[in-house]
């Protein structure tokens, strides 16, 4: 085994640090405060090329590899979640999606404009009736002479009401299940297609979520991403990736956790000694400490096993499980570790508190990754 990052992971690890550090921790409180989406923040992340991660070369893209850009999203969310989140939904879903399963031409007509950060991307899976169980779908996409009708909504989908490009699952054979659903690529401005408000969310409240709402929308042929039949089959290998990157996006979050706790501990005095000195804080910043880098482990294996081409599936699961509850954990010590400060947003732990959650129910809830680890480790298929 190999514990030790290559120079261009380390690299891309230091440039993600570097431009987070510079463009996004100076101004992301003010967003948050006025839950408004940072739109200068990601037309400068997208110079940085980091909005085509996961692009191929000759469509414009970094092609980095999975251990990499889990490194990247760590870093952007380290801090803040809001950023993170909307980098990593536009590369693992969107752009990752017809990464692997798009045809030529859609592949030359949307990932290089996606890759450069001019359009964001959109994935529609959730909806309101069915999150966990996502092949109980209701959007449908009729067949009728050669092109699809689709009708139907998307809820709690990121970048809904910024993203230029959607990849969106509905049903297009009721009778044959979760074999019966097909994805669809669809332009921002269709008619039809539109989004809902924003939500109001606890956390990431600079990050647009929304509904994603389709009316009688006509789609050609042409629309279909993949093959007519396999959304689901292909969603399960998209989420693979996305999982781990919420992973790293927990892992993030709990190192600002720990890095808040830490700069409080130094500077905050008590009985004549900073909190740094008291023996028992000193303890719950060493379980959290373990437990980030244990989490942080967890998530490079996973990556390194999608970078060796090898199933990755069960890893993802885990490492997202873990570090996700690893990142509430984090951040409900150290916001204790502020007392009353922590509870006042002039300290970024309440933000990071807030944000936390998130990641044990988005991507599979913490529930629905422990039902895959079972599964496996119980034998099932």
């Amino acid at each position: 085994m190999h514990f030790d990052l290559t120079r261009e992971q380390q690299a891309v690890r230091g440039m993600a640090r570097e431009w987070a550090l510079a463009e996004v921790a100076p101004v992301i409180q003010r967003y948050d405060e006025a839950q408004e989406f940072p739109r200068e923040i990601l037309a400068s992340l997208g110079k940085t090329g980091l909005l085509g991660a996961l692009v191929p070369e000759e469509y414009g893209g970094a092609a980095l590899d999975y251990v990499s850009y889990a490194l990247a999203v760590e870093e952007l969310n380290r801090v803040d979640a809001s950023v993170g989140i909307t980098m990593w939904a536009h590369n693992s879903l969107c752009t990752n999606h017809l990464t692997l399963f798009g045809s030529k031409e859609q592949k030359a007509a949307y990932l290089p404009r996606l890759a450069r950060g001019e359009w964001l991307g959109a994935w529609g899976l959730t909806e309101p009736g069915s999150g966990s169980d996502a092949a109980a779908m209701k959007t449908r996409a009729v067949a009728e002479g050669g092109r699809f009708r689709l009708n139907g909504t998307k809820a709690f989908i990121t970048n809904a009401g910024v993203a230029e490009v959607a990849v969106v699952m509905a049903v297009t054979d009721p009778a044959l299940g979760n074999k019966g659903i097909s994805a669809f690529v669809l332009d921002k401005g269709m008619a039809g297609f539109s989004a809902g408000r924003p939500y109001r969310k606890l956390g990431l409240h600079a990050s647009n979520t929304a509904e994603l709402i389709f009316e009688e929308v006509e789609l050609s042929e042409s629309r279909l991403v993949g093959d007519l039949g396999r959304g689901f089959v292909n969603t399960m290998q998209v989420l693979e990736g996305g999982r781990v990157a919420m992973a790293a996006m927990a892992v993030g979050i709990a190192q600002a956790a720990l890095d808040a706790a830490l700069a409080y501990m130094k500077e905050r005095r008590a009985f004549g000694k900073t909190l740094a000195d008291f023996n028992g804080l000193q303890g719950m910043v060493a379980e959290i400490g373990t437990e980030v880098e244990a989490a942080r482990l967890l998530t490079l294996r996973a990556a390194a096993l999608k970078d060796a081409g090898r199933p990755a599936k069960t890893a993802a699961s885990m490492a997202k499980v873990f570090a996700s509850e690893v990142a509430m954990k984090a951040a409900t010590k150290s916001l204790q570790i502020h007392g009353g400060a922590g509870y006042i947003t002039e300290f970024p732990i309440e933000r990071i508190f807030r944000d936390a959650k998130l990641t044990e129910i988005g991507e599979g809830t913490s529930e629905i990754q422990r039902m895959v680890i079972a599964r496996d480790i119980l034998g099932f298929r």
